[in-house]
């Protein structure tokens, strides 16, 4: 049956997509120095700020959400925004300058020297992204960038940049999360390893 083989090819997809990633030594040094990165910047009183669009917008406030709730244990509140949320700045916003700078300006009037910006974009070339990135660069904010096999203009302008390696966006974004998720949990273990 057609239905069954689509369910079938999407997990083997899947499957396929995480045995190279498990065997991808430069993928798995980047999660590390992502979460290494994030795990310093809480040390020394940062915040983190996510943003992405459409699909990777909703991830952007799952990530930060796991960040300022909880991931595995019961501790303190970490500091993590996504700009996706507040609906009146990105009317606002989009409506008196221009979409392209939804993020940037966001994170111009709340970011700060010693914070972090992770932007999400499976192409790497989402405009908005482009904009806030080149922002935190200007404001000295640190920069993790979430993407796809083709990591576009976000590759010379992320601190850390994870490249899933597939054009297949629905695969991709998959992992970014899996990925994010271990990263929550290297960052919270390491920040609160008596809970």
């Amino acid at each position: 049956m057609k239905i069954d083989r689509i369910i079938i090819d999407r997990l083997e997809e899947s499957a396929k997509l995480n045995r190279l990633i498990v065997k991808n030594a430069g993928l798995i040094s980047s999660v590390k120095e992502t979460a290494e990165l994030i795990i310093n910047t809480y040390k020394n009183g940062g915040r983190l700020f996510i943003a992405g669009n459409g699909g990777s917008a909703a991830d952007s406030q799952h990530i930060a959400t796991e960040f300022v709730s909880r991931f595995y244990k019961e501790r303190a509140a970490l500091s993590a925004e996504s700009l996706t949320a507040n609906t009146s700045n990105l009317t606002a916003i989009s409506n008196d300058y221009d979409f392209a700078v939804v993020f940037s300006r966001q994170l111009e009037a709340s970011g700060m020297e010693g914070d972090i910006f992770w932007g999400i974009s499976t192409s790497g070339n989402s405009k908005n992204i482009i904009k806030a990135l080149e922002k935190a660069k200007e404001m000295k904010i640190k920069t993790i960038g979430f993407t796809g096999q083709n990591s576009g203009k976000m590759a010379d302008l992320c601190n850390v940049l994870i490249s899933i390696p597939s054009k297949n966006t629905p695969r991709i974004q998959e992992y970014h999360i899996t990925i994010a998720h271990i990263i929550c949990e290297l960052v919270e273990s390491t920040l609160f390893p008596n809970k």
